[in-house]
């Protein structure tokens, strides 16, 4: 196997396609004779005859049958690694933003894409969508909404999604109906004006009752007292979802419906640049669904990946 090389098994794929020593070798631009030869070589090295041939027709062997789509999958494979390669040398870094969630395996990945750098300013979202509009990001993770997006000139795709729980006193841990639950809004709206916009709009849709409060309480110490004094569970945000409850407070299933928050990658409508596009579809094409089209989940209007 040490004499194969990916010009002869292109060579394989080019004649078992064509059936044909002479049309191969046209198509590929070498003379027949070579074609041939290095055909002989390929079957030499791999131990196996990969094609049947008199005078009059060529014809694939059960063994090459059988090794044709290893081949070309591993011709694909190499093509790839070649692009990926290409976009690397002398790309200009990729700039990401984020508000408080990434993919657990960004760097992953990231790896062998593009030269991603993370920006240590953590904002929220509506902050970090404005950034890359006005070029200070090439990418964001946020929450945004389609009229974010066609005033700012940008494009989402679906990275990640959070299924939002209810916080209450007590040791009940079963589910609670999202009318039946307590949703926060803060007053200070620099802070807190993507959740105010999401928070309002869920307790429109839901029946949940929506509480203004002003001492930033929709996370934090401050959120489990606001929720020790209230009657009714209390939604989480997104910025809370990992944060340790104390053991006076549950956590609780929202359901009817279940509640959803969406994480866009986020770039510039005209973005052209190789590196950038390629991070994306490593960051977003295998993300799947996430639950957010069941028919129990709830998003809110204007939700770029709402159906």
């Amino acid at each position: 196997m040490t004499g194969v090389e990916l010009r002869q098994l292109r060579y394989f794929v080019a004649v078992a396609e064509e059936l044909n020593f002479g049309r191969a070798a046209a198509r590929l631009l070498i003379a027949g004779p070579s074609l041939s030869q290095q055909i002989k070589a390929l079957e030499r090295d791999l131990g196996v005859q990969l094609f049947d041939r008199d005078r009059r027709s060529v014809s694939l062997t059960p063994a090459g049958l059988a090794l044709l789509p290893h081949t070309r999958d591993l011709l694909e494979r190499a093509e790839d690694l070649q692009r990926r390669a290409g976009r690397l040398s002398g790309s200009e870094p990729v700039r990401l933003g984020y508000v408080n969630w990434l993919p657990p395996d960004l760097t992953a990945r990231a790896a062998g894409v593009a030269q991603l750098h993370i920006d240590a300013w953590i904002a929220p979202s509506h902050t970090q969508a404005a950034r890359v509009a006005d070029g200070s990001l090439d990418l964001a993770v946020c929450w945004v909404r389609t009229e974010d997006l066609e005033q700012r000139g940008l494009h989402a795709r679906l990275i990640g999604a959070d299924r939002l729980y209810a916080v209450a006193t007590g040791d009940d841990t079963s589910d609670v109906a999202a009318r039946d639950t307590v949703v926060l809004l803060d007053d200070d709206t620099t802070s807190w004006s993507s959740w105010n916009i999401y928070a309002e709009l869920l307790a429109r849709d839901t029946g949940a009752r929506a509480v203004q409060i002003a001492d930033g309480g929709v996370t934090g110490p401050a959120f489990f007292d606001h929720v020790r004094r209230s009657g009714r569970p209390v939604i989480n945000c997104p910025k809370g979802q990992t944060t340790p409850l104390p053991p006076d407070l549950v956590r609780r299933p929202v359901v009817a419906p279940e509640v959803y928050w969406t994480w866009s990658l986020v770039r510039r409508e005209g973005e052209n640049r190789p590196a950038v596009l390629a991070l994306i579809d490593a960051l977003c094409n295998r993300v799947g669904d996430l639950g957010i089209h069941t028919p129990d989940a709830w998003l809110p209007e204007g939700d770029p990946h709402r159906n």
